[in-house]
């Protein structure tokens, strides 16, 4: 059964104690996270996309993730499209191999990392999809769907409490993210992720 390229429901593929321990380093070094974006400056279009009014969100979330997605190299720009448009038809093998090599010679370019978490999460590799989204994060702390990623991967595995930061974190940077306030508002009717 072929999965929806967006949802994030992995597969466990790591030893329980470790995978804990993983996600809690994760979890906590992003919350506190305070990282410089080594991508290109994006603070202004973020900050409009905050503010957006609703006719202007798909436009500014199209800007803002375009930016996010344009390494400087046209191979490069050349290897993610080629990454994703095999995920996007459920070569994950392919779309693995060709996200490799842009993370091998774009070390510093998040979106290679975020998509390669994608791949590897769609193939149900769950180490590796963490440390893609560790990496995509430290990288790049303002991408939000990096950051609802990680958030449903701790909900899938009951960290019902740190996905609800999480969710929150994500309406922070875009309050146009509907799949976060979805899941928040999930939460919520559970008893879950309420302020007092």
């Amino acid at each position: 059964m072929r999965r929806q390229p967006v949802t994030f429901t992995f597969v466990m593929r790591l030893n329980p104690v470790n995978l804990k321990r993983h996600l809690t380093a994760l979890g906590a070094a992003l919350l506190l996270c305070g990282a410089v974006n080594a991508q290109s400056d994006d603070s202004e279009l973020l900050q409009r996309l905050q503010e957006a009014a609703p006719e202007e969100v798909a436009n500014l979330q199209r800007d803002v993730e375009r930016s996010w997605a344009t390494s400087g190299s046209a191979a490069m720009d050349l290897l993610l499209k080629r990454g994703r448009d095999a995920l996007a038809v459920g070569e994950f093998a392919t779309a693995i191999d060709h996200l490799t090599a842009l993370t091998d010679h774009a070390p510093d370019f998040a979106e290679g990392y975020h998509a390669r978490a994608t791949a590897y999460f769609q193939a149900d590799l769950y180490g590796p999809a963490l440390d893609d989204l560790e990496t995509a994060l430290a990288l790049n702390p303002d991408n939000y769907n990096a950051v609802f990623g990680l958030g449903v991967i701790l909900l899938e595995f009951g960290d019902t409490r740190r996905a609800a930061e999480l969710f929150r974190k994500v309406i922070v940077l875009n309050p146009h993210h509907e799949n976060a306030a979805t899941a928040l508002e999930a939460l919520k009717r559970d008893g879950i992720g309420r302020t007092l």
